[in-house]
């Protein structure tokens, strides 16, 4: 299912699609959400926004310039794996020829290297991500925040008992002053790699951290385009959702 223009000025700068993974069985705590702002987004941008869904067993969309994933429970990783597994080789190539992707939760662990569930389960991943996972009967969960080098100081919710581990090959997200992250040892949340941003916290992430938004935008537009013309932004709204997300406990 596709969704284009929504409503944007008839002149633009050009089309930016924006293709959201599995949303009918990796769509939790919100996550369709990032998928919302980034159309909005590339549309306050002047760029004309084009969202696909893409589900177990539907034709892959040709031409994406970025890619959103969200999380699920381990029962909605098990329908998606196969069918993730045969689009391995294209989400492989975008990643390496530098399409920006937004890997949230579920999705962040099945591109690393396997899944371990808490029963000795293993589900393979896709290798995208020098990560990798392993269930555990430790539950975590609350509001985090993550001082980053890029995004400033990002800001969402964690519900999550499996944890990540980092191989050399990515770079955190950042360091986790409140929160716990990718696992319960090493104070970090999240990962990069290219341009990709894959990250534990929900929320959904994006409406509070538009930051993170916009360098998907600029880093699709320029890779398109080479070159990105940044428009004008409403972000009264995402501020006050950060001066809330940060005065909760944790």
């Amino acid at each position: 299912m596709s969704q284009a223009g929504a409503g944007f000025a008839e002149e633009s700068k050009g089309t930016i699609k924006v293709a959201q993974l599995y949303p009918r069985d990796m769509n939790i705590y919100g996550d369709w959400g990032n998928a919302l702002v980034l159309q909005r987004r590339i549309g306050w941008h002047g760029y004309t926004p084009e969202l696909v869904e893409y589900n177990v067993g539907d034709e892959f969309p040709e031409d994406v310039d970025i890619i959103v994933g969200g999380g699920g429970q381990d029962s909605g990783q098990l329908v998606i794996q196969d069918d993730l597994q045969a689009r391995a080789g294209v989400l492989k190539d975008l990643a390496e020829d530098g399409a920006p992707m937004l890997l949230i939760c579920g999705l962040y662990q099945l591109f690393g290297r396997f899944f371990e569930t808490r029963t000795g389960a293993v589900i393979p991943g896709i290798g995208v991500l020098d990560v990798e996972t392993h269930g555990t009967d430790e539950r975590l969960i609350g509001n985090v925040k993550v001082s980053t080098p890029e995004f400033g100081e990002v800001l969402g919710y964690e519900n999550h008992s499996g944890q990540t581990t980092l191989g050399s090959g990515v770079r955190p997200l950042g360091t986790v002053p409140k929160g716990t992250g990718n696992n319960s040892s090493d104070g970090h949340e999240g990962a990069r790699y290219r341009n990709i941003v894959a990250s534990y916290l929900h929320g959904s992430l994006l409406p509070k951290n538009p930051a993170i938004a916009d360098f998907l935008i600029r880093t699709a537009a320029e890779r398109k385009y080479g070159t990105f013309v940044p428009g004008n932004p409403d972000d009264r709204y995402a501020e006050l959702a950060r001066e809330h997300a940060a005065r909760r406990p944790r």
